[in-house]
């Protein structure tokens, strides 16, 4: 049998090129608990040192015949360790950002929707009265509020004076004010849908 713990770095490396198995389990000897001490001091959570450690070794099995050191197998081994350090740290911290995204979203949706299912059934409820207005006090109410007209605009359109178009929105309000109660009217008059 081949006696590996006497052969350098360099020498495992040439062998480890032309797969051999031994040369790996030799240098996983050497440094895997030197790269488990370095990487948990790093992340404070053994199994995710143990997960970038194996993953550190996996890759050097899986690139054992492409990319290997000619020369510091050990700054190698580092340099992927951390590598793979700052990938985790980066995928955690998008991982985060998601989590509290999702939350404050969460917190929100129940609350904006329950008050956009108030606010529905409020606008019916105004619609409703609304509708039940005589018909031109309704039209010349719809023009004042929805459409944003002034009364001599109102007026102009309709054909009739701007004091009847003042006088209909005045009492319309004071229908609706009576009808949807104070709180109600308010919210119409402030919100205008």
């Amino acid at each position: 049998m081949y006696d590996y713990l006497g052969l350098t770095d360099l020498e495992l490396v040439e062998s480890l090129k032309v797969g051999d198995q031994a040369a790996y389990t030799e240098i996983f000897s050497r440094y895997n608990k030197l790269l488990y001490s370095h990487t948990y001091n790093k992340l404070k959570n053994r199994e995710e040192a143990k997960d970038i450690v194996q993953d550190v070794f996996y890759s050097l099995w899986a690139n054992r015949g492409k990319s290997l050191p000619d020369s510091n197998l050990i700054g190698y081994l580092f340099m992927a360790t951390r590598y793979k350090i700052a990938d985790l740290l980066s995928r955690q911290q998008v991982k985060n950002k998601y989590i509290v995204s999702l939350q404050e979203f969460i917190d929100l949706a129940p609350e904006y929707s329950d008050h956009l299912v108030r606010k529905n059934q409020l606008r019916d409820i105004i619609e409703e009265e609304i509708s039940a207005l005589p018909a031109r006090m309704q039209e010349i109410f719809r023009l004042s509020r929805f459409e944003q007209l002034s009364h001599k605009e109102i007026a102009e359109k309709l054909n009739i004076s701007e004091a009847t178009s003042k006088d209909q929105v005045k009492k319309a309000l004071k229908i609706l004010r009576l009808r949807l109660g104070l709180c109600l009217f308010l919210y119409f008059y402030f919100n205008q849908f």
